[in-house]
């Protein structure tokens, strides 16, 4: 039986309710999410709060080259890519970022150097998206499951890259050993960049 249950709006719960730790319900409980009996309570968050209102935020979506993460077979629950609009300028999140296709795939499975020009084409467009380009990026963060073995190669492929791209100065970088969110993917990028507006 699905343990999932409908709440507000026709949203799912995906977690089962039925095998909530003591430790889970004492926290659930402490954000207002649980009741004492372990129900759901209904949110009493609007989605805009009036009195100090948020900085305004647009969804970035890259569809003929990257699906959205919510519409994977199992969803998850991250935008592919925000803007901040902040004054005079605007800043583009884009979340971490990996060899991935418009239908949610994985692209070029046990190819590390494949998937890396792949996820660059997935950055590459989630910044035409909003106007932009490399050379508004100010940071990446690069995740590598085997950083022993493939940096060399991935500074290769990153330099080469951004030289063809003339990019000058370079951006802010760090490089992070991890284990990915899926076992097929080798690389993931999480990139910054900020430009003026129009």
């Amino acid at each position: 039986m699905d343990n999932t249950i409908e709440i507000m709006n026709d949203k799912r719960l995906l977690i089962d309710l039925t095998k909530l730790t003591d430790g889970e319900k004492v926290e659930m409980k402490k954000l207002g999410f649980l009741s004492d009996d372990n129900k759901v309570i209904e949110s009493v968050y609007p989605s805009l709060h009036d009195e100090r209102p948020p900085i305004e935020k647009h969804v970035v979506h890259a569809s003929h080259t990257i699906n959205e993460a919510y519409n994977y077979e199992k969803p998850s629950s991250f935008s592919r890519a925000l803007r901040l609009d902040l004054g005079g300028y605007k800043v583009l999140l884009i979340s971490g970022t990996a060899s991935v296709n418009e239908e949610g795939k994985p692209e070029h499975i046990g190819d590390f150097k494949a998937q890396l020009w792949r996820t660059y084409v997935n950055i590459t467009n989630l910044l035409e998206a909003e106007g932009m380009s490399w050379h508004d990026v100010v940071r990446t963060t690069n995740y590598l499951r085997d950083i022993e073995r493939d940096y060399g190669e991935f500074n290769k492929i990153r330099t080469s890259f951004y030289q063809w791209l003339n990019l000058d100065p370079l951006p802010a970088a760090t490089g992070i050993q991890a284990r990915l969110c899926w076992e097929t993917l080798l690389v993931e990028v999480e990139v910054y960049a900020i430009c003026k507006s129009k």
